[in-house]
Order: C-alpha cells, then sequence, then structure tokens
C-alpha cells in the first residue's frame, strides 16, 4: 500500500498556531499527529488542535451553496449563488450609496483572505463599512502599545523568553483552558526559579500554578495596576537611569499613580495591601521581569487605559525595552494580529498603516493602481457596524464569523441582522449567524487551502494544503475573485493566495508591519519569520526581528511614552435591581462562538453546554444547589444554565462561558459599552442579578 507523507502545518485555532502533521489516511479521513519541530508547542497539542480534522469531514460541515427561498435555505449553483450576491449587493449600492454596504471579517482568515477583504471593501465596493470580529480581542491592547511604544505586536519576544525572566505578571489570561500548550513556558519559568503572579476574579487552573494569585473585583484592574505602581514610587524601586533615557511623560503618570494609594486600592479592588506589596516584591526583586494582559483587563470600556497602566509599571522599573523584559498581550484568535495588520479593521490598510495617513494612502493605492483620493475614510468599528445593520447599513457580507453569538448584546446583534435588506455569509459550516444568510457559501478550511498566518509571537508562519476539499466547496478567495469580476472589477483579485501574498509584501513594505522580506519559500524552509521583516538589502537577507525595542521605541523619537491614567468605575456598576457582577470567558474544549468545536463529539462530552459559576456563599443566600436551573438576568435580556458552584470565584461575581447559543447564551448580558480610543465592548463585566428557576435537569 502506498504511503501518504504527512505534511507539515498548523492548526486552525487559537494564536499559539501550535505545529501539526496532517496526514490523508487511505482507508479515508484524516490523522492529525505531533510535530515537534515547531517551537511553540513541541508536539504537544490540545484537545481541540488534537481533534481539528473532525470538521473536515463532509458530515458536519457545508458542501454546497445555499439560497434562502420561500423562507427556507436550499441548495443552489454556484453560480447561481455569486450572481444573487453580485447583483444584491450592487443594487443595494446604486440605491442607497456605498456606505449602505457593510463588510464584517473574522480573526482566523489567513492573512492572504484578510488582505484581499479589505481591498475588495475599499476597491470593489467603495465602502468604509469593514471591520472584523478581532476587534472585540486584543484592541485595547494594540491601542496602548501603540501609544506607548509606537508599535503594537502581541508580543514583542518570542514565547522561549518567559522561562528564562524573573517574575511574570499575568492579568486576565487563563492560559491553562484558552492555551494549553503555552502552560509550560510558565512551569519552566518556576523551575528556573522564577516567580508567577496572577491577577483574576477567579482562582483558574492558571491561577492554581502561582506563586501569588490576586482576585480584583471585575473591572478594576486599572486600580490595582495604579495602586502597585503608587507603591513601586513610594518604595524606591523605579529605575530613574531608564526613566530619564527611553521614556517621556513620567512627571504626569506618577502624579496620577499616587493618586490611588494602596488602601484606596483595597477598598475597589478587593486586593489586601500586604497582597499588593507583595506583587511589587515580586516583581522588582529580579533583574528582569514581564507584564502579560489578556482579555480580562482589555475587554473592558477603560480597556486601553488599563493595559496602559500595566505599561506604565513596565516602565516605571525598567522592564521594557531589555532583553527577557516588557509587556506583551496574548493574542487570542489564529490570525488576529495579522487579520488587523493587513486591511480588516476599519481604520488601517495593510502593513499596519493608518487609513487616514496620506502617505499610507498613496502607498497602498499604487500598489492597488487605484487613485488614492478614491479610497474611502476610516468606517465603523466592530459594534457600531452591527448595530448600524438594517439602517445606514442595508447589506452584509460577512466571512469567517459568527456575532450571533459572540457579539456583545447579542440578541439585539441578531435583531439587527435580521433587519438586513441582505445578508450573505462565507463559512466552513452552518453558523447561527449563516441561518439568517440570505446567500451562504460553503469555503475552505485550514487543511485545505495553502496561506499564511501571524502568531500571537509575530512569527509569520505557512499553513499548507493537506486534503482536498469535498466537492462543491470553494475558496474566499475564490468567492471574492468571482464577485470581483461580477461587479466590474476584472483584474487585481487573483484566486492564488501565494499571488496575493506576493502584492501584500508589496503593501506592506516600508510600513510599521513590514513583511516585504517574506515570500513563501521562506517560509517553507523554517518554523516562520518574525516582522517586521523588511525586503533584502546589499547586507544580505533581513532574518526577521523575533525582539523589538531593545535599541529604541518605535516612535518619532525613539522613547517611550508614560500614559497619565487614573481609575474609573465601569460602565454599569452594581445596584439594589442588580447587586451581582457577571463576567464570562473560556472552556478548555470549546473555541470562540463554538461554531466548529461544538460539532466535534469528544470536545461536545467534556463541555457540553454552558453554566453559571458562583460561589457557595451566594449559592446559600439565593437557596440555590449544584445543577439547578439559574436565569443570569441584565439590562439587555436573560440567560438559563445550570448551577456550577465553587469557591474559587468571588462572592460577588459570577462566571458564565461564551460558546453556546440559545437560552445560555452568555452575550445575551453583556454590555456593548465602549472603549472610547479601542472601541473594545465591555464583556468582561456588567450588573446582573441571579435567580433559581428550577431544579436539575
Amino acid at each position: 500500500m502506498e504511503t501518504i507523507a504527512p505534511t507539515p502545518t498548523h492548526c486552525p485555532y487559537c494564536a499559539l498556531q501550535c505545529g501539526m502533521n496532517v496526514t490523508p489516511l487511505a482507508a479515508g479521513g484524516v490523522e492529525v499527529s505531533e510535530r515537534a519541530d515547531f517551537p511553540v508547542n513541541r508536539g504537544a497539542l490540545c484537545g481541540k488542535g488534537r481533534t481539528a480534522a473532525e470538521v473536515l469531514s463532509p458530515a458536519v460541515r457545508l458542501t454546497s451553496p445555499l439560497v434562502r427561498s420561500g423562507g427556507r435555505l436550499v441548495e443552489a449553483s454556484w453560480t447561481a449563488a455569486l450572481d444573487l450576491v453580485a447583483e444584491r449587493l450592487g443594487g443595494t449600492r446604486a440605491r442607497y450609496g456605498a456606505d449602505a454596504l457593510g463588510v464584517f471579517g473574522g480573526g482566523g482568515l489567513t492573512n492572504e483572505k484578510a488582505y484581499t477583504l479589505g481591498k475588495f471593501a475599499r476597491v470593489v465596493l467603495g465602502t468604509s463599512q469593514i471591520d472584523y470580529n478581532g476587534r472585540f480581542c486584543m484592541s485595547s491592547a494594540a491601542a496602548a502599545g501603540t501609544r506607548a511604544f509606537g508599535l503594537d505586536r502581541g508580543l514583542p519576544f518570542p514565547l522561549e523568553d518567559i522561562p528564562r525572566t524573573g517574575c511574570v505578571i499575568l492579568v486576565g489570561s487563563n492560559l491553562a483552558e484558552t492555551m494549553p500548550p503555552s502552560l509550560r513556558f510558565l512551569t519552566e519559568l518556576r523551575a528556573n526559579g522564577g516567580t508567577l503572579i496572577v491577577v483574576d476574579p477567579r482562582r483558574t487552573r492558571t491561577a492554581e500554578q502561582a506563586d501569588l494569585h490576586l482576585a480584583p473585583r471585575p473591572g478594576t484592574d486599572l486600580a490595582l495596576a495604579l495602586g502597585l505602581l503608587h507603591l513601586v514610587v513610594t518604595e524606591g524601586r523605579t529605575d530613574e537611569e531608564f526613566i530619564r533615557e527611553r521614556t517621556t511623560g513620567w512627571d504626569a503618570a506618577r502624579a496620577a499613580a499616587m493618586a490611588h494609594w494602596p488602601e484606596q486600592v483595597e477598598r475597589i479592588t478587593g486586593v489586601s495591601v500586604p497582597l499588593l506589596r507583595e506583587a511589587v516584591r515580586l516583581f522588582c526583586a529580579p533583574e528582569s521581569a514581564m507584564v502579560l494582559t489578556a482579555r480580562g483587563p482589555e475587554q473592558q470600556s477603560k480597556g486601553t487605559d488599563t493595559v496602559g497602566a500595566w505599561i506604565d509599571l513596565c516602565l516605571a522599573t525598567g522592564r521594557a525595552g531589555r532583553p527577557l523584559s516588557g509587556y506583551g498581550c496574548l493574542t487570542g484568535q489564529g490570525n488576529g494580529q495579522g487579520g488587523r495588520e493587513h486591511g480588516q479593521k476599519a481604520d488601517q490598510l495593510p502593513g499596519y498603516r493608518k487609513l487616514d495617513d496620506p502617505d499610507a494612502r498613496r502607498h497602498v493605492a499604487g500598489v492597488w493602481g487605484v487613485d488614492p483620493d478614491t479610497l474611502p475614510g476610516p468606517g465603523r468599528s466592530a459594534y457600531e457596524l452591527l448595530d448600524a445593520l438594517g439602517t445606514d447599513i442595508r447589506a452584509l457580507l460577512l466571512m469567517g464569523s459568527n456575532p450571533v453569538v459572540s457579539a456583545p448584546r447579542a440578541a439585539h446583534v441578531e435583531e439587527r441582522l435580521r433587519a438586513l435588506d441582505f445578508l450573505a455569509v462565507a463559512d466552513v459550516v452552518l453558523s447561527e449567524t449563516a441561518e439568517l444568510a440570505d446567500v451562504v457559501l460553503p469555503v475552505t478550511q485550514w487543511a485545505e487551502e495553502t496561506g499564511t498566518t501571524t502568531s500571537l509571537e509575530g512569527r509569520v508562519l505557512l499553513r499548507r494544503q493537506a486534503v482536498t476539499a469535498p466537492p462543491g466547496v470553494r475558496g474566499d478567495l475564490y468567492v471574492l475573485h468571482e464577485l470581483a469580476a461580477r461587479l466590474g472589477v476584472e483584474k487585481g483579485f487573483p484566486a492564488d493566495p501565494e499571488e496575493v501574498f506576493a502584492e501584500l509584501r508589496r503593501a506592506s513594505a516600508g510600513g510599521p508591519a513590514d513583511y516585504s522580506g517574506i515570500t513563501y519559500r521562506r517560509l517553507a524552509e523554517g518554523t516562520g519569520v518574525f516582522w517586521p521583516c523588511p525586503q533584502d538589502t546589499d547586507e544580505g537577507v533581513h532574518p526577521g526581528t523575533p525582539r523589538l525595542f531593545l535599541d529604541r521605541f518605535a516612535t518619532p523619537d525613539g522613547r517611550a511614552r508614560f500614559a497619565a491614567v487614573t481609575h474609573r468605575a465601569t460602565a454599569e456598576e452594581p445596584d439594589a435591581a442588580y447587586p451581582l457582577l457577571l463576567t464570562t470567558g473560556r472552556v478548555v474544549s470549546q473555541y470562540q462562538s463554538g461554531a466548529q468545536t461544538r460539532r466535534v463529539a469528544e470536545l461536545n462530552a467534556a463541555a457540553p453546554g454552558p453554566f453559571v459559576e458562583l460561589h457557595p456563599r451566594l449559592a446559600a443566600r439565593l437557596g440555590a444547589a449544584e445543577g439547578d436551573a439559574l436565569a443570569v438576568v441584565s439590562r439587555r435580556g436573560r440567560a438559563v444554565a445550570p448551577a456550577r458552584i465553587t469557591d474559587t470565584i468571588r462572592p460577588d461575581t459570577v462566571f458564565m462561558p461564551f460558546h453556546w447559543p440559545g437560552e445560555g447564551r452568555a452575550n445575551t448580558l453583556t454590555n456593548p459599552a465602549l472603549d472610547p480610543t479601542s472601541r473594545m465592548p465591555e464583556f468582561k463585566s456588567c450588573a446582573v442579578r441571579v435567580e433559581v428557576v428550577g431544579p436539575p435537569e
């Protein structure tokens, strides 16, 4: 029997982009196996990665276009489906104008798809109304990092540096469940004598690994960071030489921090003064240290300032721009980093260029062969775009996202989707959002296509096609190529990913996220290339940039900027009617909106549905027992799920995972209050009440 060689590629899920081998089996099906040569996971895979091939099965995914007829989605030919999409998009534009068309992308799209989708929106449709679900992931960290350092890359250093530093403060991240293979970096940190501080209102599996766990009240991470900075100043732990030589704005930031004395911070956060002092001691004792944030501090209506305060802590202690020290953001989605670098975001052009920068517009327009004056300006952010559906925006093209489950105030977003004149969705599976569409286009997924992604380290990787897609399935690039031609733009939208990447390299050249020196051949020969990586010069091939800011920051004067920020309350504080706080998050066996993982039997067996996590004291006050059906009610709606009683959560807080639709949909409850800078919704904190509605099923 002929042996089929495995194809080295990468996992389709989180931003670790773990290396794996994919092998078609002679008897049918696909096998996923370890790939030990990739340095991020060294062969280790979580349950989602191990079972990723199950979603390739035609039994659980779309294999034919669907068109709504008589209120039902029925199978149609590709020609008929694409003709209808082009006709409705073109007709809407002719009647209402280009900005009546919306485009919504996803953080799981490859760089090639993200780049082409942004180009399609601006060149073919002429609309400014494009954004993507990555706005809900790390936009606050991106805004704060750009403000402080002049450049945003999730981690400005490779993951391999984490075990070699002296202390890590991990804020609002449960790596043991969200990115399990990465937990070993923290385990190795402690084995090497380093210390781990975890900041989380829950004592998660990750927090149980920590030397110190701080459990602040949800929405108070900003006060916590400022309280630590206050102690750094009063205890004489600042690095005055670093501040003087490599930063600016310290006087204002110090004055802001001094207004947050420890006893006040204890009252706000619930974290005792002795624990605050111990955190400062552990962080400042070694020569090097890092702060890593995730969705906890970022998904707040003050997320940009919150991350800015944690960056201030690094700058004040000289823990940035030096080996084994710095601030980093743990990007969540598979290509959340690359997705915003190359044009899906409402205000950005490829190469992480600003859409309102005349030089950036000229450069990218030159690559695209269009007049820069024809490019639209910045549009609405993700939630604002979804909120405008059915009013200002009459038709929507959506690729690789499921906002019916993942967006804040999800019932309202579902209503807005239903109010559209026309909705077209390109996806792998019939998601809850696709079920509302007028046209559904079945597209290829990770193992059936070639393309690049950019991991949370800023490492550009090549995902290789390993298997052939089922008959009737086409690629997203094919979809955009065909739609562009039908809408009168026959050139500039190739379906070949390597051809698209070659253009992306030119468009990104000279920009903050410069990929011009990266090629498919180079990616195929190694384990990725860190951007920025400019075009080859007379000095030879640029090696890429694993570690940023060691010589200077990416600001005009090379100095990092402190942020003078002060604590403010969440957008919705508890009151008599809604006396508790809800925070949301993930579980290890499901991913994001669950559109794909909920189709895998092994993962569903491990995490079959939503739940409400609450403290025993709160359960006793409510008269709730383990498994009782609880209704969690906010000003936006009501969700019902079984009680899970545990002392690992604060008594004033309840937790729900957000992977499920229906009556247990956590995002029915969440608050779309937006950060004024990043436009990030406040997923992590809203006021709720909890009611017992029935015994266990």
